[in-house]
């Protein structure tokens, strides 16, 4: 599902908001998360799940094409694991 589809079927199941706020909603939303995770934070909406960073240290790595050693930068990379009300609802 893509941002908009969500929005839209947002918009659908509440007819009385108008679909330009539900828009701002979500938009809200998704960018209250990235800010948060930006500055290191975690966020946990709980039943659903957690938003935290996990830091993977540089490492040297190998072109695969040419076989070539190529140093491979530390990097921050979100991470996102489900919640236990999530994990029951998907596996029954």
């Amino acid at each position: 599902m893509t941002k908009s589809e969500l929005i839209q079927h947002m918009a659908d199941a509440n007819p009385h908001l108008y679909q330009r706020d539900i828009e701002r909603i979500v938009t809200t939303i998704f960018e209250e998360i990235t800010s948060a995770l930006e500055s290191g934070n975690r966020v946990e909406l709980r039943g659903f799940g957690a938003f935290s960073i996990k830091n993977r240290g540089s490492r040297v790595g190998r072109n695969p094409r040419s076989g070539e050693v190529v140093n491979v930068a530390a990097k921050r990379l979100p991470y996102f694991k489900t919640g236990k009300q999530l994990r029951e609802k998907l596996n029954g």
